[in-house]
């Protein structure tokens, strides 16, 4: 059920976006309004995009029907050997199934197939939940805090594993 993104997906990959940036603003880089406006083809262009290669992949939970959950991996700009891990959420009826794991495996997989060996992300302190999640899955919080890009006040922290 886990699997990277292909060109097919468009469609359904634009309603995941939709559905996430509708229930956790906060944890995604755009605004629902800016993610509503984006034409098809745009879309359709990034999906293409991180559907094959080294570099980036979006990584979809797609039990048949509509795509219930997502993971994306890109290289560190700074550190070669590192997988950033972004954009990851899970439709909340899904929530609690497992799926985090097996979303972090496929983009664990393809990272270690690229050659590089380990895996960082970013919680918004306060999100006890996610973080607690992914301590579960064997990350680690580095202490390193750093702004929210988009909202000043928040600040996120940044966990690591190896993949």
């Amino acid at each position: 059920m886990i699997r990277r993104v292909e060109p097919a997906d468009t469609a359904r990959m634009r309603a995941l976006r939709l559905e996430m940036l509708a229930d956790a603003p906060l944890a995604f880089l755009e605004t629902i309004a800016e993610a509503a406006a984006r034409p098809h083809a745009e879309y359709a262009a990034r999906v293409a995009q991180v559907s094959a290669g080294p570099d980036t992949a979006q990584f979809v939970a797609d039990p048949g029907g509509r795509l219930v959950g997502h993971a994306g991996g890109v290289t560190h700009p700074t550190e070669p050997g590192v997988t950033v891990i972004y954009a990851v959420y899970i439709t909340p009826t899904w929530r609690g199934t497992g799926l985090l794991a097996d979303l972090v495996d496929g983009v664990a997989g393809w990272s270690r197939s690229c050659g590089r060996d380990e895996l960082m992300l970013e919680v918004v302190v306060g999100n006890d939940r996610a973080y607690r999640a992914y301590q579960r899955l064997g990350f680690v919080d580095t202490g390193v805090r750093l702004p929210h890009p988009n909202i000043p006040a928040l600040r996120e922290l940044q966990m690591r594993r190896a993949v």
